[in-house]
């Protein structure tokens, strides 16, 4: 099994390759916290940070066979993460950032329960940042598109399968940005950020289009998206599940359009990201179908 430690700060074609896996082979990616370990202490605030260090991403992977084109499955087997989180406020970030302060707090984690104030819960770590490279310029691991990168959905955790876009030979498969926990939406801008480690195992599916990333559960299929608005996450993500199911079920559209009114599934992944000049716009959306035992796999 071979160990992945080295962090990039981008999605890109141009990142040298950390190692050469095959198919089926079986990877721990050891990773950072989204800041990358500059978090020590409550009395440090957003305000101190490098921000140019923030959401670290281990890798990349190349993996031997991968074209443009094929699909990259990657099966979470495990997801192990560190004794100590935090969360913190940051400014202009959430719907409550107007009327909060910046504030950082320190989470202990002990055999999978989290602490807080005078409340616990039990943890379902999961992934933030998972993607390959895209085909054009580099995207800061920060940020989300059709390629992976920051997709923070509470669903890529131990159990499910995450379906990525080829589009560069190799595919360059980097992952980071662990949380113990994180609400739908991410309404302060962070989850319960944690360093850790994730076993994964790699396959490809050669020859078939996806358009964006795909997340398959026990019980469900998940279109992953990005765009500057809601409505249009919304959208993007709809169509290509809609046209995954139609192909496989042999519906027309019509049909899965009532089909994913009366069943389907909405949430917003990661909701907070300012739009500024420059920058990618990202509102991160998940549309999803259950699965049916008695219907075809929708990849």
């Amino acid at each position: 099994m071979q160990v992945i430690d080295k962090t990039v700060l981008t999605f890109s074609k141009e990142n040298a390759p950390v190692c050469n896996a095959d198919p089926g082979e079986v990877l721990l990616f050891n990773t950072q916290d989204c800041f990358g370990g500059q978090f020590n202490s409550e009395k440090q605030l957003v305000l101190e940070l490098d921000l140019s260090k923030a959401n670290p991403a281990t890798g990349p992977v190349f993996i031997n066979g991968a074209e443009k084109g094929d699909v990259l499955a990657v099966d979470i087997l495990d997801i192990k993460v560190k004794d100590v989180g935090f969360a913190c406020t940051i400014p202009g970030m959430g719907p409550l950032s107007h009327k909060t302060e910046v504030r950082t707090r320190m989470f202990t984690v002990k055999e999978k329960i989290a602490y807080y104030n005078d409340i616990k819960w039990h943890i379902d770590p999961m992934i933030g940042v998972i993607g390959t490279a895209p085909a054009e310029d580099a995207v800061a691991c920060g940020l989300a598109g059709d390629h992976g990168g920051n997709i923070d959905s509470k669903l890529i955790t131990k159990g499910a399968r995450v379906y990525l876009p080829v589009r560069v030979p190799g595919a360059l498969l980097q992952m980071g940005d662990l949380h113990a926990t994180m609400g739908d939406g991410e309404a302060c801008g962070t989850g319960i950020e944690i360093a850790g480690e994730v076993l994964v195992r790699v396959s490809l599916i050669k020859n078939v289009p996806l358009n964006w990333p795909l997340t398959e559960t026990t019980d469900g299929w998940y279109i992953n998206t990005t765009s500057a608005s809601y409505e249009d996450s919304l959208r993007l993500a709809s169509e290509e599940l809609a046209r995954l199911a139609c192909a496989a079920y042999g519906w027309d559209i019509t049909d899965f359009a009532i089909y994913l009114s009366v069943q389907g599934d909405a949430g917003l992944n990661q909701a907070t990201m300012p739009v500024m000049p420059g920058i990618s716009p990202m509102l991160n959306v998940r549309v999803g179908i259950p699965k049916l035992a008695d219907k075809p796999r929708l990849i």
